[in-house]
């Protein structure tokens, strides 16, 4: 039997990401869930980011940030940038993470994430408890020790971590490729 909820967010899991602002002299990290990939070509993604946030003026004043995907061995780092605010603390420091030159944008990327994906600010949409960043994905950088043969990103060997309901997980096995289930067998 199911049970009928008023409307909320249950649309889980989703990516937990370390965002990177700011520059290189002046930068913080902050934990983001609300986010997605919005349109392939051109490449685009959004991050939601609660206003008050300690980043949300430097993201506003630089139009652009990094995410960085995170993995098991990130997943303290995550939980504490998302609890911790940068008005307090150097969270790079804190967290003994590297910020390291990012090729299209001002804002650092981590070089512990096996993804960074850089990108700039396209529109700004106040919703709420939230605004919505969209933004063009200018590029990626992916660390080679992640690939697999063919070349390409290997999610098991990275161990992303998602999160769901205030809890986070490491992704499930693998169960089978786009168009499996029609794909004509041999």
């Amino acid at each position: 039997m199911k049970e009928y909820w008023k409307g909320g967010n249950m649309l889980y899991p989703v990516p937990a990401v370390l965002v990177s602002v700011g520059t290189m002299e002046k930068k913080n990290v902050l934990t983001v869930a609300w986010c997605g990939t919005v349109c392939t070509n051109p490449p685009m993604l959004y991050i939601s980011v609660r206003p008050e946030r300690f980043s949300m003026p430097m993201i506003l004043e630089t139009k652009e940030f990094v995410v960085n995907l995170t993995t098991e061995e990130l997943a303290f780092a995550t939980d504490y940038a998302g609890v911790k605010s940068g008005r307090d603390t150097d969270k790079f420091k804190d967290l003994n993470l590297t910020a390291i030159e990012s090729k299209y944008v001002k804002a650092p990327s981590i070089d512990e994430s096996p993804v960074n994906i850089e990108c700039r600010v396209k529109e700004i949409i106040p919703l709420g408890s939230h605004t919505m960043l969209l933004a063009d994905i200018l590029g990626v950088t992916v660390d080679s020790k992640y690939m697999d043969e063919s070349g390409k990103f290997d999610l098991k060997k990275a161990k992303v971590i998602t999160y769901s309901h205030g809890e986070y997980y490491g992704l499930g096995e693998y169960l089978g490729k786009f168009g499996y289930s029609v794909k004509k067998k041999k």
